[in-house]
C-alpha cells in the first residue's frame, strides 16, 4: 500500500517534470525563432544578454587521402584516423603537420545560440 508521502512526492514530482517539460518546449521555440532571426542577419540584445550564432565545426581526414599521403604504417598507427591521434603525431614529427593541416575536412555540426553577459 502506498502512503500519502509517497503519493505527495510522485505528485510534485509530476508537476515538475511537467513544468520542466513545457518549458524546455518553449526555450526550444524561441531559440529556433532567434537563430532563424540572427541567421536573417538580425542582431538581438538587451540589457544582460547579447545573442549571437556560433558554428562548432569536426575535422575529418578521409582514408584514402590521408593513407596516400602518409603511408599504411601510420594509417594503420591511428586506426580511424582519430584527430587527436593525428594531431599528436604531427606535432611528434612524425607526420607532416602542413600536409595533415591542408588534409583536413571541417564539417559543420550544429549552431548554437550563445547569450553572452554584456558588460556595463
Amino acid at each position: 500500500m502506498t502512503t500519502p508521502h509517497l503519493t505527495d512526492l510522485l505528485d510534485r514530482y509530476a508537476t515538475l517534470r511537467d513544468t520542466i517539460l513545457g518549458l524546455e518546449a518553449e526555450r526550444d521555440q524561441l531559440g529556433a525563432e532567434l537563430k532563424a532571426a540572427l541567421l536573417d542577419g538580425e542582431t538581438v540584445q538587451t540589457d544582460l544578454y547579447r545573442a549571437e550564432l556560433r558554428t562548432s565545426t569536426t575535422v575529418e581526414y578521409p582514408l584514402d587521402h590521408f593513407r596516400a599521403c602518409f603511408g599504411d604504417a601510420a594509417t594503420l598507427e591511428v586506426a580511424t584516423i582519430d584527430r587527436k591521434k593525428a594531431d599528436r603525431l604531427a606535432t611528434a614529427g612524425d607526420l607532416n603537420a602542413e600536409t595533415l593541416a591542408n588534409l583536413a575536412v571541417k564539417k559543420t555540426r550544429a549552431q548554437s545560440l550563445v547569450l553572452t553577459q554584456v558588460r556595463a
